[in-house]
């Protein structure tokens, strides 16, 4: 008789679950944080999911056997579709969605082998979707499903900043940006990007960093992010530069893989270093702690997978005594994620990561616009991700195929 090898692991939580000798110890990091059969008192059951396109922009589109829908605005989804829709989205097709968080864990378990990036941004996609589609059961925000919502507003520090500009050039992108959103707080791309200690250019971010000191002024906080530019030796000398000018973190030094040398320069520096961005293993981030890798935790809300993940993440954190500020990317409709996420954490930093643009621009198809204003982004109070998508501009979408 042949054996089906993902049928059998599927089973295994269940199997395993229960009294006995045998049952299924499960770390502390993946035990449940939350109440999702509170939802509905029936099952919500997943009939669809979807990857849809519609120009440039991709969504996830899940859909209730009792007609409730959900949908998410995606990122970088393009490298991933066959992942998704071959490997992740067939995983939740005819289950309850209120099982969200086992569901999460057994889709690992059938696809350990591909766990990283490119697995987990697709079941981050599901979820986020699946997530708005029971916040619509609800008729409640994410935020109040991730344990209720303490914060209405979200107050931001711009990023969005490159190496393509001269240091006077990206400075002054800044200042036009804090006049535009009042921001208390900006994030400058310093280093060469996994440079192997080169700047951009000769003296850019040593120039760039005192320059935003002068124009921006002694309250402005300052954030740097290296990208992995250095080694710990570079990345402790440019860190003192960066304590000398009262910088407030020090975002990814050395290369993300490079643990050792990353702790290095955190145990250097008194000025707080942050990572995390590129991490997918919730038992990395757990040693990461406890070796005190890092003293700001920056799990991205997509590269981790999700909602749960990162809450999970924000668990950890907070038994360590630590912040979490999630990496973010997006903006849009898309920024409704980590507003949701940070609207009900509560270990989360004093700013939340949101890239602006230098020209105000309201797009037509979404509601909210998430527009920074007084340094600020209001939490959307409506059903799941709070974000309205005009269905005239989903008619002419394109249903993708593996």
């Amino acid at each position: 008789m042949k054996i089906d090898r993902r049928k059998l692991l599927a089973m295994l939580p269940a199997a395993l679950g229960g009294a006995g000798p045998e049952r299924r110890v499960v770390p502390d990091y993946e035990k449940p944080l939350f109440e999702l059969h509170k939802v509905s008192s029936s099952p919500v059951k997943i009939a669809r999911i979807e990857l849809l396109r519609v120009g440039s922009n991709h969504f996830v589109r899940t859909t209730s056997t009792g007609g409730a829908v959900g949908i998410c605005r995606t990122k970088q989804v393009e490298d991933y579709i066959a992942i998704l829709l071959r490997r992740v989205a067939p995983h939740f097709i005819g289950k309850d969605a209120r099982d969200l968080e086992s569901l999460i864990d057994s889709v690992y378990i059938q696809n350990y082998k591909l766990a990283g990036q490119a697995f987990w941004a697709p079941v981050a996609f599901v979820e986020q979707s699946l997530f708005d589609l029971l916040g619509k059961v609800a008729n409640k925000p994410v935020g109040a499903l991730l344990g209720g919502v303490i914060r209405k507003e979200i107050p931001v520090y711009l990023s969005g900043s490159g190496r393509e500009t001269t240091a006077e050039e990206e400075v002054d992108v800044y200042v036009r940006g804090v006049e535009m959103t009042q921001a208390k707080a900006v994030k400058f791309k310093i280093g060469g990007r996994m440079s192997r200690n080169l700047d951009a250019y000769p003296g850019r971010t040593e120039t760039m960093m005192k320059l935003a000191r002068k124009r921006l002024g002694d309250k402005m906080i300052l954030y740097t992010d290296a990208n992995g530019s250095y080694d710990a030796a570079k990345g402790i000398e440019v860190g003192r530069m960066l304590e000398s000018l009262g910088c407030g973190f020090y975002e990814e030094p050395c290369p993300w893989e490079e643990l050792g040398e990353t702790k290095k320069v955190a145990d250097a520096l008194s000025m707080p270093v942050a990572c995390g961005e590129q991490d997918a293993s919730l038992w990395r981030f757990q040693w990461m702690m406890e070796n005190r890798v890092m003293d700001i935790v920056q799990p991205d809300l997509n590269y981790n997978g999700g909602f749960i993940r990162a809450c999970r993440v924000a668990r950890m954190a907070r038994a360590h005594k630590m912040n979490i500020v999630p990496h973010n990317t997006q903006t849009d409709a898309s920024a409704a994620n980590i507003v949701q996420f940070a609207s009900a954490v509560p270990n989360i930093g004093p700013f939340m990561e949101l890239p602006f643009r230098a020209k105000e621009k309201k797009e037509s198809w979404f509601t909210p616009n998430f527009v920074i204003r007084n340094g600020v982004v209001k939490v959307p109070e409506g059903a799941g991700l709070g974000v309205e998508i005009d269905p005239d501009y989903l008619k002419g979408a394109v249903v993708e195929k593996a």
